[in-house]
Parts: C-alpha cells; structure tokens; sequence
C-alpha cells in the first residue's frame, strides 16, 4: 500500500498557531486521553492500511437535511438535491435504534451533514443520549443561529463535546452569505458561550470556527482576530465544488479514499450513503431501518465500494467518486496572519468565488 496516497482530513485546515492547535487536541481527549488517542491513531492507520474493523470509528448522523439558511455555494437550496434527498427530520425512534446498537462500540458521532442538525426538535435529548449510551465524542456542524445561551446551557448539560460553528468572513461578507444571520448576532452568541465556559471552568464541548477560504482571504489577520479570543480554534476550507459546476478536473495519481475505513454516513430518512461526500444519495450502500450498522459495514455494497478504491484509478468508475474534491490536485497559496504563515490548498482549475 505504499504507493497509494490516502489523504486524511484533507480539505479542512487550520489557520491558528501550533500551541492552540495542540490545546484544541488535549481538550478533545479530555477523560479519555488513551481511547482517543487509539481512535486517532486508527483514523489514520486503518485507512493508509485498508484494514476494516468491526465497527466504524465514526457514525455521522443526519438528524436533519432542511436548512433554514440560504447560502449561495450551498447544494441543500438547489432543485437537483431536492429532487434526490429527502428532506426531512430523522424519526427518534431511528436514531435510538442507531444509537442502541452502536453505544460502547464507536467512539464517536458527528450529528449533522448537510442540513441544519439544531432544527431537530429533539436535537437536546439526541446529545444526552448518545453520551448516556458510551458515546465518547458528539459532535456537531452548525451555523450558530439557534445557539442562544439558553439553549448552549442545554446542549452542554447534555453533554455535547464539539461544536463547529461554519461562519463565513465577517460583517458584511458574512452577512451575504449566511443569510439571514447578523454578524454581530452570531458573534455575540460565540462570545457568550466562551464566557459561560469559562465562569464554569469547562474545557468542552470545544469550539471550532471555521470559513470558506474565498470569503476569508482578503480579510484572513480581522476574520483571526475577531474569533481566536472566543474560540478554542480557528479553520478554513477551500472553496470546493458544491454545486456540480467544474467540468474540467485535475486528479491526483493513485489516489485512495480513506472514508471507507473510517466512517459510516447517515442520511436523514435512514438511507445509508457510501461517504460524506455523496450530497445527493447518488450510492446508497444500505437502509438503516431494515439493516444494522453492522451489517451495511461488512456488507457486499460497502465492500464493493472498498474494491473499487484498490483498482488503480477505479474511484474514476464512480461518478460520486469522481467529482469529490478528496482525489482533486491541489496548488498551494501562501496565506499569513499575525506573522505566521500557513497554506491554502486550492483545488485545480476550481473558481475560488462563492456561489460559482
């Protein structure tokens, strides 16, 4: 497997210094410091080495694929999702079942992917749940709006370990894309969580803030210096093609995909996706509420799916595959904030404008 490459967590990186970077780390393993550090250690090594466990190191849990923003470089707002996803809130009952089976036996769930996770109207009781169950780490993608000290009261009692918060640029650039959230408003709740953690001597959930690149960069020392105080870390993500709209791409040579050895993916309705990054449940490997996770795991969908990524160049069979930013080159642009340089990895021939 050496000649492969297996990119991990390519496409999200952070902009901080390497001091916050490892904080951030030793307050994720805060309680569990061994059995994170093997989670870690495996989110690496089962992917270089394709080795399948018993279980997936991760669950990522749809509990909704409404959005109530409307971003311009969002896919949930276009006809083509609408017309392959269904949108909706998962059934408690279904996510009990998930949870039942999965409790003791994966270290972690992250509680969104395409829509909005809080407007489930049991989004509290889905946290305090899965943490009585043995989950270890909940975490969350969220756009803040709903995230009132009242409610962050909640989500913390319930156990919630991580929080990213998507906010992209500031003020009025943040505002023309995360319509219709004030800057000012989400800043403000992000201040009063920091406060609220800090009176009570909390360490998590661990707050991230993290933006697309392009509604960043001309901004990147004011958008650093504005979050990092109220925050436990500041990330940013190349613009990627969210919207189908790239028709001509560069990829990498014997490219791997490590999703396959890492996590298994959720979507709102029960359908099972092959990864993160097929929006538009393009290869469904499975149905939660007919199988268990087991089961969709080792089954002959997500093992076919394994096969395809050790023929050399087999993800260019998958039309999912191929338009995933994960086999995407990449060019480097040297970025600086506060005297510290770090590097954005653009994608080839990817249009780093919003909404393009």
């Amino acid at each position: 497997m050496s000649d492969r490459y297996v990119p991990i967590n390519k496409g999200n990186y952070s902009m901080d210094t390497a001091e916050r970077e490892q904080l951030f780390e030793t307050y994720r393993g805060e309680g569990w410091e061994v059995e994170y550090a093997d989670y870690r250690k495996k989110w690496s090594d089962l992917a270089k080495q394709q080795v399948v466990s018993d279980y997936p190191l991760l669950v990522d849990i749809e509990l909704s694929s409404i959005c109530n923003l409307h971003c311009p470089m969002c896919y949930t707002i276009t006809d083509k999702f609408k017309e392959h996803v269904d949108t909706t809130r998962m059934d408690w009952d279904l996510y009990r079942k998930i949870i039942d089976e999965i409790g003791g036996k994966v270290p972690a769930i992250r509680l969104s992917l395409r829509g909005e996770a809080t407007l489930h109207k049991k989004f509290v009781e889905c946290i305090k749940y899965a943490k009585e169950s043995g989950i270890k780490e909940v975490s969350t993608l969220t756009h803040g709006g709903k995230l009132t000290l009242p409610y962050f009261e909640q989500i913390v009692d319930a156990g919630i370990d991580w929080i990213t918060i998507s906010a992209d640029g500031v003020g009025e650039t943040y505002e023309k894309i995360r319509k219709p959230i004030k800057f000012n408003d989400i800043l403000d709740k992000i201040k009063a969580m920091q406060q609220f953690k800090k009176e009570r001597g909390l360490h998590r959930p661990v707050i991230k803030v993290q933006g697309i690149w392009p509604a960043i960069r001309d901004q990147a020392e004011e958008y650093y210096d504005t979050f990092a105080p109220h925050v436990d870390l500041v990330a940013f993500n190349p613009l990627i093609d969210y919207l189908g709209n790239d028709t001509h791409i560069e990829y990498l040579e014997n490219f791997t995909c490590p999703q396959q050895y890492q996590r298994l993916v959720i979507g709102a309705d029960g359908l099972v996706m092959k990864c993160s990054n097929d929006e538009e449940n393009r290869e469904i490997i499975g149905d939660i509420k007919s199988e268990t996770i087991h089961q969709i795991w080792h089954g002959e969908k997500m093992n076919a799916v394994r096969a395809l990524h050790k023929r050399d160049r087999g993800f260019m069979e998958s039309s999912v595959c191929k338009k995933c930013y994960l086999p995407r080159k990449t060019e480097d642009e040297a970025a600086e904030v506060g005297g510290r340089t770090f590097t954005v990895k653009n994608y080839v021939f990817r249009i780093q404008v919003v909404g393009k």
